[in-house]
């Protein structure tokens, strides 16, 4: 296993030539965040991933492959009589209502507001328009969006450790999770805004990466210090990337914009260790000069713009939800008067949108006997029950029981808060990037939802958390295996231990979704077994 959290990746070219460049340059590169012996100017060595390239590939497509089956099996069930269940009952005609529709809108509703943003509907209409409206079709493009989410987060995973291992763990880690299992059976809007955010993140990171490679070269050229303030590091392709891929995530789910913030964050932070880790004299000024107005339009104002052109089809439509407000709701003069007419509706139409989330309130008489509270959601203590039928055949003396649950596998949720004190101690004290990485996205998902206790919330809005949990006990796992592989006692070699312990632990996380399996899927149980899968009094 090649696993050295210390150590810098800074791109994807080739490792060995990397070593070899190291070899030839001793005294430049530190092995971890110490100097070298010679006190020489130390640079993070060049290593810029794992060197298994092809088994890292063939681990991560058998893994997809593995959670492609998982996810594609039986995908049609189950229903409610042939029709959508929970709030499939929303999306689904919605998206279906785009599909059949002249301009990708759903029909103006007699009630009068439409208060999720077309780009999640419009992925379910995908599979809609190829298998059609029944479950198949309105489910497929979760399952799609499902399983390259095992794909991204084994290579994400993999990039953060430089170990196909442990990519490989968050794999299986992520095909045995209740919450993404069933988020990538339905259909639902938050799978895709998942999606997109995971596939930002992954670009982060490979952004983080190209920069290094590019400061590396700097560096070895003798440049870096042609100005106090580093190089200019470029057009940023990757970065770009990601900024389409959270304008998505908001054009899916306003929740989206959590992450832009964050992972805007995220990349400056990324460029000031950067700055510092090439030795450059001002890295912080740097950044703020070099970094910050790039970063500001490419996170900052493209998720804009690319959210603004998902109302395309809405600005061409004569029968939009209110598409022509100016004159009716909207006065004519004022100081916006200047602003065009079909600006200005769109904001009555954004503000109507968050005055109903807004309303959406237990204070208002919003109760649902599902609801469920934040602080409830690292340990999936509320999960959430998304359909449920009795009858009419018989298991075994008693009548069959068919339900789908939205919860998370216990095994690997009830570790939530291990990890994140774990992954505090690692950021924190001995600064470690990669659990920076982990803690940036899973607060994105999670501590927004504090700033308003009393909106009625439920479980799957943490679905966007599982990801970043999976990641962060990956990590753990990661440096289990490590520690056994660098401590001996006695003579005893502990690699064994850390790698059994390990194990036994993948073993129960398998085990327990196997055992889950029937109220994930909606399959027929006794209510004998049915009382067996509630393991706790308010997962009832």
């Amino acid at each position: 296993m090649t696993f050295a959290p210390p150590l810098e990746i800074s791109a994807p070219e080739d490792s060995i030539s990397a070593r070899r460049a190291a070899e030839e340059l001793p005294g430049t590169y530190a092995e971890d965040l110490g100097t070298s012996p010679g006190g020489a100017r130390t640079i993070p060595a060049p290593v810029f991933g794992a060197t298994d390239r092809r088994r890292g590939w063939i681990v991560a497509l058998v893994l997809t492959a593995i959670g492609a089956l998982t996810r594609f099996v039986n995908l049609g069930s189950p229903t409610d009589k042939g029709t959508p269940v929970f709030d499939e009952k929303h999306y689904v005609p919605q998206a279906y209502q785009v599909l059949t529709g002249d301009n990708w809108l759903e029909d103006n509703p007699a009630y009068g507001l439409v208060v999720h943003p077309p780009v999640g509907k419009w992925m379910i209409a995908a599979g809609e328009w190829i298998f059609g409206y029944d479950a198949w079709g309105w489910r497929f493009m979760s399952a799609v969006c499902g399983t390259l989410m095992i794909l991204i987060v084994i290579r994400l995973v993999r990039r953060l450790t430089r170990s196909t291992l442990v990519g490989g763990i968050a794999g299986v880690l992520m095909i045995c999770d209740g919450v993404a299992f069933v988020s990538s059976r339905t259909g639902l809007l938050d799978i895709f805004q998942i999606f997109f955010v995971l596939a930002a993140l992954a670009a982060i990171v490979c952004d983080r990466d190209q920069m290094r490679a590019r400061m590396h070269r700097v560096f070895v050229e003798g440049r870096i210090d042609d100005s106090p303030y580093g190089p200019r590091l470029g057009f940023r392709w990757w970065r770009f990337g990601a900024a389409v891929l959270l304008g998505l995530a908001c054009g899916t789910k306003w929740s989206g914009i959590y992450f832009v913030i964050a992972f805007t964050v995220l990349s400056l932070g990324f460029d000031v260790a950067t700055r510092r880790a090439y030795k450059v004299r001002r890295p912080w000024r740097g950044v703020l000069v070099r970094d910050l107005v790039p970063t500001g339009f490419s996170l900052g104002i493209t998720p804009v713009l690319v959210y603004l052109a998902t109302f395309a089809p809405w600005f061409g439509s004569e029968t939009a939800v209110y598409r022509y407000e100016v004159g009716r709701q909207i006065g004519t003069g004022g100081p916006f008067a200047w602003v065009p007419d079909a600006w200005r509706s769109l904001w009555y139409y954004e503000s109507g949108v968050l005055d109903f989330h807004s309303h959406l309130t237990n204070s208002a008489g919003n109760h649902h006997p599902w609801e469920s509270k934040p602080w409830t959601w690292p340990m999936s203590l509320r999960p959430m029950l998304y359909y449920i039928e009795y009858g009419p055949d018989k298991c075994g003396e008693s009548e069959c029981v068919r339900a789908m649950m939205f919860i998370g596998t216990p095994i690997l949720w009830w570790l939530a808060l291990p990890m994140l004190a774990w992954a505090l101690w690692r950021m924190v004290i001995r600064r470690d990037w990669r659990y920076a990485v982990v803690l940036v996205g899973y607060g994105a998902a999670f501590l927004p939802w504090f700033t308003n206790l009393d909106r009625q919330m439920y479980f799957f809005y943490a679905a966007a958390m599982a990801p970043f949990l999976i990641m962060g006990v990956a990590l753990c796992a990661g440096d289990i295996l490590e520690a056994g592989r660098r401590a001996r006692r006695n003579g005893y070699e502990w690699k064994i231990v850390s790698t059994v312990g390990v194990s036994i632990y993948l073993g129960l996380v398998v085990l327990n979704f196997m055992w889950m399996w029937p109220i994930l899927t909606g399959e027929p149980i006794s209510r004998e077994m049915w009382n067996m899968q509630i393991w706790l009094p308010s997962w009832s």
